[in-house]
């Protein structure tokens, strides 16, 4: 008996690096053990840089950089589009984001001729909607694709503009310079939707007037219904409509009583900022990085270093901040393989968006040579179990 445990801890410790290091170009990015990054590359306003560190069995964060025509067509508007994607209950949602949004965005730009906050306002939809059209196709087969989710955070510069649209708990904080001093001050930029905020419980009720269930503290957490932390997002259908929160699907996801509006919001808060010369950077962040670090803490530790590198850097500091919480030391912690490594932290996807004046001003009719980037994870065989599996509620993103 013990020998099998101790075969267990071995095959959960036993370094990850040997079965997973990727070498090669950086321009699609690298893998080195459950680190995906990309130090560096070009964007039609500047430089960016990407890391993603997996703790889960299936990564469920998903992220990509766009940079050219913002439309269907080659004559633009051209510009930068930028999507985490955090996932929960599952891979599925986030992955079906990351493949569908984008066009979304491309499709309505089109059709207005120009960026707005209506085009990301439809995109969000759109998506959406072709979710839940995914969901009723593969009900009667794959029940539990309704209760996975994902929480949806995504920045798009155009002519000198940035919008930031937020579903979730996701974050984008600002680096600005203050020019007296030299000092670069965080400011956050994203809306977040998790029932731990006061004001998002007073929206909940609100809309729920006569739900006195509608948010929940379960094990000293706020979640609606007792089951989400998140009160918007991208799927989670199970809380949305109805007819899907019934058997076959978990127990722990079904309701006692029906529901008769959705309890979920898809829509997104949408902030738009003109960009001034003393805008260095914006990082946008999964909440696992925002779990370990302050927007003050993010921005210094971006501000003080090199641009290449700064994501990866970002999520360095961020583990190193798990482990001393976990009392252990982080060259221990690298070793726990995914699946394990989720009780100490959660998957981490972070992008620094680096903005240069001389390239601001350019106009958004001005051709871009189109680049394509999307973070990284283990790609594993169909059918392949992680090591180690162990359930984790879907309370959390």
């Amino acid at each position: 008996m013990l020998s099998e445990l101790m075969k267990f801890l071995r095959a959960c410790f036993r370094p990850s690096s040997d079965r997973y290091t990727r070498t090669g170009s950086d321009a699609g990015g690298r893998q080195d053990g459950l680190l995906w990054y990309k130090d560096l590359g070009q964007h039609f306003h500047g430089e960016f840089s990407m890391a993603v560190i997996q703790a889960n069995n299936l990564l469920e964060d998903q992220s990509q950089v766009e940079s050219g025509t913002l439309s269907t067509n080659e004559f633009g508007p051209y510009g930068t589009f930028v999507g985490v994607y955090d996932g929960h209950g599952g891979p599925e949602t986030s992955r079906f984001i990351n493949d569908h949004l984008f066009h979304h965005i491309q499709r309505f730009t089109s059709e207005q001729q120009s960026m707005s906050v209506d085009v990301i306002r439809k995109a969000f939809q759109a998506t959406e909607d072709a979710f839940m059209s995914l969901v009723a196709r593969q009900w009667s087969m794959k029940p539990q694709i309704a209760a996975v989710g994902s929480c949806c955070l995504v920045a798009v510069i155009c002519n000198g503009t940035l919008y930031i649209a937020n579903a979730g708990d996701s974050r984008a904080v600002m680096g600005r310079v203050v020019k007296a001093t030299g000092e670069v001050l965080a400011t956050q930029l994203s809306t977040e939707h998790n029932a731990s905020i006061e004001s998002v419980r007073q929206e909940l009720h609100s809309l729920h007037p006569d739900d006195p269930n509608i948010v929940v503290l379960k094990h000293n957490v706020w979640r609606v219904k007792g089951i989400i932390q998140v009160s918007r997002s991208i799927g989670d259908v199970y809380l949305k409509k109805a007819e899907f929160n019934r058997e076959p699907l978990y127990v722990k996801f079904r309701l006692r009583e029906p529901f008769k509006r959705p309890i979920l919001s898809s829509e997104p808060s949408i902030t738009v900022h003109q960009l001034q010369p003393h805008d260095q950077f914006v990082i946008l962040a999964s909440d696992g990085l925002w779990e370990h670090l302050s927007n003050q803490e993010a921005v210094d530790i971006v501000a003080n270093n090199p641009h290449s590198g700064s994501a990866r850097r970002l999520v360095k500091v961020a583990l190193q901040q798990a482990a001393k919480k976990r009392e252990m030391r982080y060259s221990d912690l690298k070793k726990i393989d995914r699946g394990v490594r989720r009780h100490f932290h959660d998957d981490i996807t972070v992008i620094v968006l680096y903005f240069d004046s001389n390239l601001m001003s350019r106009a958004s009719t001005v051709k871009f040579p189109r680049v394509s980037v999307r973070g990284g994870g283990i790609h594993l065989p169909p059918n392949t179990l992680a090591p180690c599996t162990t359930p984790t509620e879907i309370g959390g993103t």
